[in-house]
């Protein structure tokens, strides 16, 4: 398994959403608050909102706190002003790893993200020197005990999905950006549970690693993702199961 689904069940496995929730709301404010400033709070007109609130629903976010991060983006409460950067870089062995940024200071965050990387083995690279390896697709993510493989294939692709694996206990359905709505929709109307659906850049081709360096390249995006200011680390690497075994035993 590689890339985007690889971090976020290792992330899962550790627990790391659990221990860090009071740091996951406040990303997941930002989000919401920068979709309904673009597109306004009625998140039946706004996709990006209606994204945006249904990850921090999954996420077990207050629906007050959802309401009050909503009024932020429209102008019914004040609240900083954040910019949308996006941050490239080199991990070790090469990894190529892309972090989505919402900032309200980006030279703090610049200093703070370069640092980052120089001290875990990598290094933050120019505009454009990773981006290309990655290519944006919505991927949905659901548990395989909540559906009988043929049927979820059947509503998936006949809604525009683009492929359907299973990873893990998980299948994973994935689309093109322009897709997205449809599907899940279609999974919606089936009544099919999702544990994740989500616009994300997936790379185009992945770095397999060995143990020493799967070890450096995650503790590097455990702390990417622990910055306050990121919203999400996407990377190239691919850790085969015998190295992953070998992490997992200790």
């Amino acid at each position: 398994m590689a890339g985007h689904s690889h971090w976020a069940n290792i992330a899962f496995k550790k627990g790391l959403v659990d221990k860090k929730r009071g740091k996951l709301f406040g990303k997941l404010s930002r989000y919401i608050i920068v979709a309904a400033r673009r597109g306004g709070g009625d998140p039946a007109a706004n996709l990006a909102l209606r994204y945006a609130i249904d990850r921090a629903r999954k996420a077990s976010m207050p629906n007050d706190t959802i309401d009050r991060a909503v009024k932020k983006g429209t102008g019914e409460l004040e609240t900083e002003t954040y910019d949308e950067v996006i941050y490239e870089g080199y991990g070790p062995n090469g990894v190529a790893i892309l972090c989505e940024i919402l900032t309200e200071n980006r030279n703090r965050t610049a200093g703070e993200i370069r640092k980052t990387f120089e001290v875990n083995g990598g290094n933050l690279g120019s505009t454009g020197c990773v981006a290309y390896l990655f290519e944006r697709k919505g991927i949905i993510q659901i548990p395989t005990k909540a559906v009988a493989e043929d049927q979820l294939f059947e509503v998936a692709l006949e809604a525009g999905a683009s492929d359907v694996q299973q990873v893990g206990d998980m299948f994973e359905v994935s689309c093109t950006p322009d897709a997205f709505q449809t599907v899940t929709t279609a999974l919606e109307t089936a009544k099919i549970p999702t544990e994740s659906a989500e616009v994300m850049r997936v790379a185009s081709n992945t770095v397999d690693l060995d143990v020493e360096a799967a070890r450096a390249v995650l503790k590097l995006m455990e702390l990417l993702e622990d910055h306050d200011d990121v919203q999400s680390v996407t990377a190239n690497f691919n850790i085969p199961d015998s190295v992953m075994a070998q992490l997992e035993a200790g």
